[in-house]
């Protein structure tokens, strides 16, 4: 089935082929990657339309000492199959196996890491003033696709770009009229106005007056037009920009349908396609989603902004509903933070649904714009803590540690849905910036209730009480996700637990009294340790003169890998067993009660499985 695709395992070895067996090659490669992804999940709609393109970048530049940078990083499934890893495919975003994006550490053809988006530029450009100044030959190459050239990042390293003639230097646009959503704005009509008409091209073109040499448009999937093109490119000096229209989804007539639904499906019978599923559990995602709605039909001043993230923030129902109030602005971050501050100086009531890792992109903006001013806008944290297949770039480990130190801002987290829709709603009530972090999936089954209640500020909960004596007693004080967590680690070892619920102001009262009435205490958070929840716990007992044995658990000071959740905090002690395995262990070290412990230590759990 794969017969010329077996034949190859470096693009050196696809460099000797005939230009003619170029076509027959990219509907193997188009084969494999359908075959792969529907077995195991990934991203597949952009790599569909990618394959012609990555096969021709292969065939004409000399790879990997002439630079690819993919942006955004998930459509290079077809560069990492013709680099050395096709087998290992079939481990792509699992535990242990290769990453879904490219990653400089995996292999001598990534040259750059690209999880997030609209980087590229910035990173190719100065790859090629680097091999200007040490005299190399070497071309640098960096490939915009599905929406990243509307991050501002990519139109400040082209302003940059122009003033260097004498670089080997080119971006390739792959116009697919897409991000993970349709793409919007302006600049989508300027591309398509080049698209329309060639005439264009040499007129108003936002490319030429920046200084590249525009080329374009052709079509993505010719294979003999972009090799002669890219040929015709190689040759020249000076920054080149060319211009290919492709189709997400090419070649699975599916995926071209609804790119959408194809985007990062999991795995699938590629025959019959992706069958509608029943509804499952409620997710937090979903929570938002309806409490958005509720709160938007009692408020007329109720806004919803999202960089680019429609359907993974759940404000498609929203945009219908209420299509006035809803603001896409694209992969540009800054701007939705800032954007959203001059909403609230008007009196609207904004809120910004974006995930933690891609809210670390708009911080000086969160800082500067908004807290600063003390204006209410409400973000709504999605995939806060671990957030599986897609790994180290998407994981948001860092909210806690980095929202924390910002004045003005009230952070909070829920245990479950119920609590995230209240504090969603309490959000919504106070006149400052408010963050509720919630993390992926839910399913706890504390089923949220459709009134619109208001939780008392900065005050948390005892959920269990702990029926030792003293010289045994122990209480966990329990952020957000890891609530249930910490309940079922406590009916191991019998400890009080404390949902605390908010992480800034925290409960100071509810700490000491803990710290008063118990041994030691236990911080558990679903982020980072260093900074994070457990820190401002120290924080709190040191200003109130209490002296207590305290241990934190939570993501160690490392990137986490990707891997389903579930294994991933397995492995790191935070299911009930290893909070249960880490207070046993500390108690045991510390003469705090609890016998020899009998269980191998985590962290020599996890060389031996190493």
């Amino acid at each position: 089935m794969f017969e010329l695709l077996e034949t190859l395992d470096t693009p050196a070895h696809l460099r000797t082929l005939h230009p003619g067996a170029l076509g027959p090659l990219a509907d193997e490669l188009r084969a494999f990657i359908l075959q792969s992804v529907s077995a195991t999940g990934g991203h597949l709609s952009a790599n569909l339309g990618t394959v012609e393109l990555t096969l021709a970048l292969h065939y004409v530049f000399n790879t990997p000492d002439d630079r690819i940078v993919w942006d955004v990083g998930h459509q290079a499934y077809a560069h990492k199959i013709l680099t050395g890893r096709r087998e290992e495919m079939a481990g792509i975003r699992q535990f242990g196996g290769i990453s879904g994006f490219p990653r400089r550490c995996e292999s001598t053809y990534d040259c750059f890491g690209t999880g997030h988006s609209s980087t590229s530029i910035s990173a190719a450009l100065g790859m090629a003033l680097a091999a200007r100044n040490l005299g190399s030959p070497r071309h640098c190459i960096a490939v915009m696709g599905d929406g990243a050239l509307s991050g501002g990042m990519a139109f400040e390293a082209l302003n940059n770009a122009g003033r260097y003639p004498d670089l080997r230097f080119l971006v390739v646009l792959n116009d697919n009229d897409m991000s993970i959503s349709p793409s919007v704005g302006m600049l989508r009509e300027h591309l398509g106005a080049l698209t329309a008409d060639h005439r264009a091209s040499h007129e108003v073109n936002l490319f030429k007056a920046m200084g590249l040499t525009y080329t374009g448009t052709i079509d993505g999937h010719d294979l003999a037009q972009l090799v002669k093109t890219l040929r015709t490119l190689r040759s020249r000096k000076g920054p080149q920009l060319l211009h290919i229209i492709t189709e997400k989804g090419h070649g699975y007539s599916p995926a071209a349908a609804d790119p959408v639904l194809y985007h990062g499906p999991g795995k699938f019978d590629p025959v019959q396609g992706i069958c509608p599923s029943t509804p499952g559990p409620q997710t937090y995602t979903h929570v938002f989603s309806q409490w958005l709605a509720d709160e938007a039909q009692r408020d007329s001043r109720v806004v919803a902004i999202t960089p680019a993230m429609r359907e993974g923030s759940g404000l498609s129902a929203f945009e219908q509903q209420f299509a006035g109030r809803y603001f896409d602005v694209g992969i540009a971050e800054q701007h939705a933070l800032t954007f959203a501050a001059g909403l609230a100086t008007e009196g609207m009531r904004p809120v910004v649904a974006i995930y933690s890792t891609f809210l670390q992109r708009g911080y000086d903006q969160l800082i500067h714009d908004i807290a600063l001013q003390n204006l209410s806008v409400v973000f709504a944290i999605d995939r806060a803590g671990i957030v599986g297949a897609d790994g180290a770039t998407h994981n948001g480990a860092f909210d806690i540690a980095y929202l924390r130190c910002i004045p003005n801002l009230t952070i909070m987290a829920p245990a479950d849905e119920k609590e995230c829709r209240q504090m969603l709603h309490t959000a919504l009530q106070q006149d400052g910036p408010c963050a509720v972090r919630y993390p992926r999936g839910g399913a706890s089954g504390s089923a949220p209730s459709p009134d619109l209640t208001t939780l008392a500020l900065g005050k948390g909960e005892i959920r269990r009480t702990c029926t030792q004596a003293r010289g045994h007693r122990v209480a966990i004080l329990a952020f957000g996700s890891m609530t249930q967590r910490a309940m079922e680690a406590a009916n191991l070892i019998d400890a009080t637990v404390a949902n605390m619920r908010f992480i800034k102001p925290l409960d100071n009262e509810l700490i000491l009294a803990m710290a008063r009435d118990h041994d030691w205490l236990v911080t558990v958070e679903e982020g980072s340790i260093m900074g994070g929840a457990g820190s401002a716990c120290l924080e709190s007992l040191a200003s109130q003169n209490q002296r207590s044995a305290l241990l934190c658990l939570g993501l160690p000071d490392q990137f986490i890998e990707h891997g389903a959740p579930e294994q991933l905090l397995s492995y790191y002690g935070l299911d009930a067993g290893g909070i249960a395995r880490s207070m046993r262990e500390f108690a045991y070290t510390f003469g705090l009660g609890y016998a020899a412990p009998g269980i191998t230590p985590n962290a020599a759990a996890r060389q031996a499985s190493a």
